[in-house]
């Protein structure tokens, strides 16, 4: 191998881990690691499944793990990744592999939906539109979650998913922070009956992983902590 040549390794079939091809890959400039799985799908293994969309930084959909931790590969450049002009890519974890490096996001969404992380409507599409003002405290916090893209790096990145399949995981959490915080939803006493559950945020070890890879510098780690917080101010005021 050159120093023009990268040693690229991926991982292949239908399970993590179940196979590995390595592939010579160009090496150039500016390179990131998207730039490389289609390389390898467009010159040397047309049969290599994934998964992009924006190429910017948007969508979230080019997630992988890339030297073992979970990145958007259309924003990881190789300089900064690349050990010694080798690379090992593959699939994300803590999700089902469909093939290759596309996994089954379902189990993800699932969550979302079993932390109540569906918008709870305060009105009717009949009730006049009521203006929300800038001032209000609670909404900045709902507001700055709301970057959160759903590219499950976080989700990937929990040693707490990995070892608990029932566990929420820390975007579905941070959704249920944020509803909590949204001044037009109705639906806290479901969502702290929710995220109180067996699989909820008191499984949280607080590890951090969640936040140090979330590629959007959002803090799950600290919403989960809020969602702790509340849960257990909403049960001793049940007094149960």
């Amino acid at each position: 191998m050159s120093l023009d040549t990268l040693k690229v390794t991926i991982e292949r079939g239908p399970d993590a881990g179940s196979a590995q091809r390595e592939f010579d890959v160009p090496a150039y400039d500016n390179q990131t690691v998207l730039d490389v799985v289609s390389w390898v799908q467009q010159n040397a293994d047309p049969t290599l499944s994934y998964r992009f969309a924006c190429r910017v930084g948007m969508c979230g959909s080019c997630a992988m793990m890339v030297n073992g931790a979970p990145r958007w590969t259309c924003r990881t450049h190789i300089s900064k990744v690349s050990d010694g002009g080798s690379i090992a890519i593959g699939p994300l974890r803590n999700l089902p592999v469909i093939k290759d490096l596309a996994v089954d996001m379902d189990p993800f969404f699932d969550k979302w939906v079993a932390a109540e992380g569906v918008h709870h409507a305060t009105l009717t599409r009949d009730d006049p539109i009521e203006a929300l003002g800038v001032d209000v405290p609670e909404q900045s916090t709902a507001d700055f979650g709301r970057e959160c893209i759903n590219c499950s790096i976080c989700y990937a990145a929990c040693d707490t998913v990995a070892g608990n399949t029932d566990y929420l995981g820390p975007a579905a959490l941070q959704r249920a922070w944020n509803l909590l915080h949204d001044a037009k939803d109705d639906g806290r006493a479901a969502i702290l009956d929710a995220v109180s559950g067996s699989g909820g945020c008191h499984n949280c070890h607080s590890m951090g992983s969640c936040t140090t890879y979330c590629p959007n510098e959002l803090d799950p780690m600290s919403a989960i902590a809020g969602l702790k917080r509340e849960t257990a101010k909403s049960f001793f005021k049940r007094g149960r």
